[in-house]
């Protein structure tokens, strides 16, 4: 798992480039793909339309020479005076009879303009005789014809040859049977007024013979009326039923004039073409299924065959080309990475492309520049360093000076003379640790020996109310420690730490702890709230300092020479006291 997290980490830029790519060509090739496909189905699409509009113009003409030969039989029909009498005038059972047989003799010189077609034709006249050329094909009693919406819209349009759906039940087979009705009424040349209606009846499965050899699965023509209802279709299942959408559709593309359009219909996408048949005010849509229609145009299965094979050797090529591009970088980033594990001293190879020997080449005179600045760098920080410690040792704060040796004098003044003189020669100790010595480091027993120093200084000023106590370690006292890392504790004890409680006490404790050593000064005084995070307090009281020595420098100190694990940290508690803890590493060099 580790290699494989290498093995990413270091070949990422060849991973990224190599996955861009292929994603790119495998995009590009879906895309040209796809668009070849669409464009191909447009094209078919749009050939088809020529096609299809062929086919509806001779359903059409089919339609129309239908409608012709309704007409030339209605005009037959309106134009005989016999009619007229028959339908007009009130007649005995006796002339019923004759003017029955006269109505049959009439419908045998019309009925050869329509032998093409097996249609039904029926009077109706406003004196309620009624004559029917076959009463079992449109069983439909007398009181149904006079209530029917036929009759209704037909006398609404008296000058109009209509057409209109029916649903009659067959009386043979006891089952609904679909008509297509053609009405026209019989009118007055002088009055206008309607004396009869005439009804041409043709079942729907002849109506739809004028089409039904033009149509193929997913390849439908519906005939529906402006309410939306199918009148007719090679669809037996929808035939009467109302279908809003299919007559939005027509309506679409009527009177956007638009060759075809492509829409949702049971579910699937269909192609429409249409047209409007104006002498049946009906619409013809012919509906074919957009699958069916293009499945053949392109052999899917070659082309994904072919997509693939062209995608896996664009694929391939890129992996060779991205690979040998990235191998070159590849290998410097490594030797970069690897350059800090050798201290900068280990250089790149320079190899490659040009870019990538421009880049080995910058890195390695980068390395020789470095080196230069880093061991200038480093000379000069231990020179810094040198000085700033050297500098440190040799301040003593003036006021402590000025204190001391007024002391000494009050004391000689005073008689005090042994007092005097262990108060000087404790002062004579201190410059000669601070002073004369140039040595950054001293032994423990020299450190704390400093510190007694110090603390008989100012137990001789300020009287013995703070007791100071020693416990070293015999085995710690010949290890090296830095200079005066205990003094600004204890300075700070002595003056910060006692300022509400009039007496107390300080132990200086010094021992081996594991690795370590441990230096800690102990109180009991005030306490004080330290800052969050424990940092180490500032203290900018200098009037009783003994030298410019700061807490926090000697944290720095210790950690510039031994590390960030070693330096000083605090605990406090207020009204309890202070702790201060100095870890050491040993050292008897």
């Amino acid at each position: 798992m580790k290699n494989r997290r290498f093995l990413f980490k270091h070949n990422s830029l060849f991973l990224i480039l190599f996955l861009l790519t292929v994603i790119s060509i495998i995009s590009v090739a879906v895309i040209i793909t796809w668009t070849t496909l669409r464009m191909a189905e447009d094209f078919f699409i749009d050939k088809f339309s020529i096609t299809n509009a062929k086919v509806l113009d001779q359903v059409t003409d089919s339609f129309e020479s239908f409608h012709y030969s309704i007409v030339t039989a209605s005009n037959n029909l309106s134009q005989s005076g016999t009619m007229k009498a028959i339908l007009t005038e009130e007649q005995t059972n006796a002339e019923k009879m004759s003017s029955y047989f006269n109505l049959r003799q009439l419908m045998k010189r019309v009925e050869p303009n329509l032998d093409a077609y097996d249609v039904s034709i029926t009077v109706l006249g406003e004196n309620e005789i009624s004559y029917s050329t076959n009463r079992n094909y449109w069983p439909i009693s007398d009181y149904e014809l006079t209530e029917s919406h036929l009759t209704s819209r037909t006398s609404q349009n008296p000058k109009k040859l209509m057409y209109h759906y029916d649903q009659r039940e067959n009386l043979n087979s006891n089952q609904l049977s679909s008509f297509v009705i053609a009405t026209r009424a019989l009118l007055e040349h002088s009055s206008g007024n309607v004396y009869g209606i005439m009804y041409f009846a043709i079942r729907e499965n002849e109506f739809r013979s004028f089409y039904t050899n033009y149509t193929s699965p997913g390849n439908d023509i519906f005939v529906i009326d402006k309410y939306g209802r199918i009148v007719s279709s090679n669809r037996n299942d929808l035939i009467g039923q109302g279908h809003p959408v299919l007559q939005e559709y027509a309506s679409e593309l009527i009177e956007n004039s638009k060759k075809y359009i492509i829409k949702d219909f049971d579910d699937k996408e269909h192609i429409f073409f249409g047209q409007y048949l104006e002498s049946f005010d009906l619409y013809i849509l012919n509906v074919v299924d957009k699958e069916t229609a293009v499945s053949g145009l392109i052999d899917t299965k070659e082309m994904a065959v072919t997509l693939t094979v062209i995608i896996v050797v664009a694929i391939l090529f890129v992996f060779l080309m991205s690979r040998r591009i990235t191998n070159a970088l590849y290998r410097l980033v490594r030797e970069i990475s690897d350059a800090s594990k050798n201290n900068f001293h280990q250089y790149v190879s320079v190899e490659g492309t040009y870019e990538t020997r421009e880049l080995g080449q910058a890195f390695n005179s980068m390395l020789d520049e470095l080196h230069d600045y880093v061991d200038q760098l480093v000379e000069s920080q231990k020179q810094i360093r040198h000085a700033e410690l050297a500098a440190l040792q040799q301040q003593i704060n003036p006021h402590f000076l000025y204190n001391t040796l007024t002391s000494i004098k009050f004391m000689v003044n005073q008689g005090s003379k042994e007092q005097a003189e262990d108060t000087l020669n404790a002062f004579i100790s201190i410059l000669q640790n601070t002073i004369g010595n140039g040595s950054e480091t001293v032994t423990v027993r020299q450190e704390v020996n400093t510190l007694k120093d110090y603390v008989l200084i100012n137990q001789m000023r300020y009287g013995n109310r703070i007791s100071v106590s020693y416990f070293v370690a015999v085995h710690c006292e010949d290890y090296l420690i830095p200079k005066l890392i205990l003094q600004p504790f204890m300075e700070n004890a002595f003056f910060h730490g006692f300022n509400h409680k009039s007496e107390g006490s300080i132990k200086v404790l010094i021992w081996k702890q594991g690795v370590e050593l441990v230096c800690e000064i102990v109180d009991n005084g005030d306490g004080m709230d330290l800052n969050e995070g424990n940092e180490l307090p500032i203290s900018n009281r200098k009037q009783d300092r003994f030298t410019g020595i700061g807490i926090r420098n000697v944290h720095e100190r210790i950690q510039l020479l031994y590390g960030e694990k070693y330096g000083v940290s605090i605990t406090s508690e207020i009204g309890k006291g202070t702790k201060v803890r100095i870890t050491l590493p040993p050292n008897n060099e």
